[in-house]
């Protein structure tokens, strides 16, 4: 079911969400389970306030924190800190109520306050759209909070209630208002299964499993997340058992795990798309204006040939930004591989001894994956320079519109067609370089209109002209191959459905010894 029909569902039927009761008592917690990451944690990955568009932080989020309503195994929108929820038959009024007994580490209640104040403070992405269409947030006791929305908007639950932003993940108001904004990135409290005990910038990070998480306690005693760009590094310390997963696998290196003995390669599709972003295209001085220019890059990109490369065949090729499993997701045509045509393109366009592009801007853990695209654009003429960032330095700069030329972008949040389209295509997006009228225009009518057939239609014709105007060239729908040590009983991939990384935490287990 789609998350508008859960809506519609939920409105027709007043029936309520509710979530089963606290599972029974386990044994308690032993051992340490170590992760190998392909890309550098920040303070800000650390914090739900700030998440920026990618499923990067939810790692460290669905430890750390917990939310009111957050996808789980079996179900995208699972009632946690909220117990149950329900929606007004009008459409304008959303409200929860809290789980009996949740606490945060510091043994403080979640309270109907903490609820408030996060959203409040909340400045992620698609935070704007979030509050320009939230009226009041009442608090009327302890256990229940109402949001009164402007007008009726079928996507609250969507953009709120799911990874599409971090804005329904709670957070202590008085601790963070004692300690400050910096103070809660150094040292941050929770309401979910695991505790802080110590972050080493570039090294790693330990958390401690707490026996108070209402839903069950963890089993693995101490998570460590451990920094490690280089990926034959990561290979050879999985070999070693200095670690028991290590992330991001790609090409030669997952067929190592595969052949070697104790270790599993496990393949994680999910609702991740890469693309370039062209992000001088407004410009009228830059190649990048010209759309016959954006279509020879498209058709000399062979990305089947990167797919075996690089991911072993198990991405999917869709032509989208938008992954498959979104609803109003429409499936454009694919840009045949032909570099015959794009040199005709560019001889079109003026440029048949082809042209210098400037820089090819890119995530450091994402230069597996641009590197061939440069070389297949240095075939037809096109000269790129890799420079790749940190993540979060990465992120920060494209969010403030300060990269140029080219943009490795990429995104695993939840979500539907609108989601990803209102950070990335939507001129007033915050990934978002520049717009098109017409896009924009028939964007703003989309989300004012409540009929599902007529939004439809209004979505399609926006991911068309996104197809037409070559605003992007789509790569694939992303799928990690993730190393798994022989020590590791239940990793978690795999759990929580379009999902990459291990989750939830209270589930994942040792062998015993």
């Amino acid at each position: 079911m789609t998350s508008r029909q859960t809506l519609i569902a939920v409105s027709v039927l007043a029936c309520v969400a509710v979530a089963p009761g606290p599972a029974a008592a386990a044994d308690a917690p032993a051992g340490q389970m170590t992760w190998a990451l392909h890309f550098g944690l920040a303070p800000t990955l650390f914090e739900p306030a700030e998440t920026p568009g990618l499923i990067t932080p939810f790692m460290i989020l669905y430890a750390l924190h917990d939310a009111l309503v957050k996808p789980m195994p079996g179900k995208v929108m699972t009632p946690s800190l909220a117990e149950s929820w329900s929606m007004s038959p009008d459409g304008l009024v959303y409200e929860f109520v809290l789980r009996r007994g949740a606490t945060f580490h510091n043994g403080e209640p979640v309270t109907s306050d903490d609820v408030r104040f996060s959203f409040e403070r909340y400045r992620g992405i698609s935070a704007k759209t979030l509050k320009d269409r939230v009226a009041a947030i009442e608090t009327p006791d302890a256990r229940h909070v109402r949001f009164r929305l402007k007008r009726p908007w079928p996507d609250f639950m969507t953009f709120y209630a799911t990874p599409a932003t971090g804005a329904a993940w709670i957070v202590p108001r008085k601790y963070v208002e004692k300690v400050g904004e910096e103070g809660f990135k150094k040292a941050p409290i929770g309401a979910g299964p695991y505790r802080f005990v110590s972050f080493n910038p570039g090294v790693d990070l330990v958390l401690e499993a707490t026996d108070s998480y209402w839903r069950k306690t963890p089993s693995v005693k101490r998570l460590v997340f451990k920094t490690v760009p280089d990926p034959v590094t990561r290979l050879a310390m999985l070999k070693r058992g200095e670690v028991d997963i290590a992330y991001a696998m790609t090409g030669e290196l997952g067929e190592e795990v595969r052949r070697t003995p104790g270790l599993a390669l496990r393949p994680v599709p999910f609702v991740s798309t890469h693309w370039l972003v062209f992000a001088d295209q407004w410009n009228p001085s830059s190649p990048w204006h010209d759309r016959r220019v954006r279509l020879a890059a498209n058709h000399a990109v062979d990305r089947e040939a990167i797919n075996q490369a690089v991911t072993l065949g198990f991405s999917k090729i869709t032509g989208s930004i938008i992954p498959t499993s979104f609803e109003f997701y429409w499936q454009p045509p694919l840009y045949a591989y032909d570099r015959a045509k794009a040199r005709q393109l560019l001889v079109e366009a003026g440029r048949a001894k082809g042209f210098d592009a400037g820089d090819l801007w890119c995530d450091i853990g994402g230069c597996v994956y641009a590197e061939p695209v440069l070389s297949d654009f240095r075939a037809v003429g096109i000269k790129l320079r890799l420079r790749p960032l940190e993540r979060a330095a990465f992120m920060k700069a494209f969010q403030e519109k300060k990269l140029k030329n080219v943009v490795f972008g990429f995104s695993g949040i939840f979500g539907s067609a609108e989601t990803r389209l209102e950070p990335f295509v939507f001129s007033g997006g915050a990934y978002a370089y520049g717009g098109y009228p017409d896009i924009d225009g028939l964007f703003k009518e989309q989300a004012n209109e409540l009929d599902p057939k007529r939004r439809e239609a209004i979505l399609d014709r926006i991911q068309q002209l996104v197809h037409e105007k070559a605003m992007f060239l789509p790569i694939w729908q992303f799928a990690l191959l993730q190393g798994v040590g022989p020590r590791v009983a239940e990793s978690g991939f795999g759990l929580i459905a379009d999902y990459p990384w291990s989750a939830p935490y209270e589930d994942v287990k040792l062998k015993p010894k």
